[in-house]
């Protein structure tokens, strides 16, 4: 079980992200058009889950907004941004901010996902949704990076993800 942080208090997680080197657990997310969607959907694109609680925080929708910025320079990727948020929601923020180059993904029909990637809140004001984290897959879904954002107030490190989708 991980360990982050909302404002410094302690918040525990269902568990530790997939480890560098394993196959991505399989999912199965509800796009904006309220599809089931699975890795499969993505092929051998590499993929990068950029795992948020919520996109109508300031944080989260920094974070998007910075992705779907980076998104546009990169090729034979799919940025994903996973969130509690209904698909309605999501589609509306997208649509507000400008946000095209990457593919939100909801939980809203099942916390597996979550479960699975370790990333489900135990504890705390956000028990019940996703902590924020970036996983990325290489083509064949072997996770080659990982990271746990420590501080859900606080954003993940850019140019490391950046590098390793390089």
């Amino acid at each position: 079980m991980a360990e982050v942080t909302l404002k410094g208090n302690p918040i525990k997680t269902s568990g530790e992200l997939p480890p560098v080197g394993s196959k991505a657990p399989s999912f199965s997310l509800v796009d904006k058009d309220l599809n089931d969607v699975t890795l499969d959907k993505y092929g051998s694109k590499k993929k990068v889950l950029v795992i948020v609680p919520s996109l109508d925080t300031a944080v989260c929708s920094v974070e998007a907004e910075k992705f779907n910025q980076k998104a546009a320079g990169l090729r034979d990727v799919v940025v994903l941004v996973i969130s509690c948020d209904l698909p309605f929601a999501q589609a509306r923020y997208c649509s507000a901010k400008g946000v095209e180059n990457v593919e939100t993904l909801s939980i809203m029909r099942s916390r597996d996902f979550a479960q699975a990637y370790g990333v489900l809140m135990e504890t705390g004001p956000l028990k019940g949704i996703t902590a924020r984290a970036i996983v990325i897959l290489d083509g064949d879904n072997k996770v080659v990076y990982s990271e746990f954002v420590r501080e859900i107030t606080e954003e993940p490190n850019y140019d490391q993800v950046l590098s390793a989708v390089r």
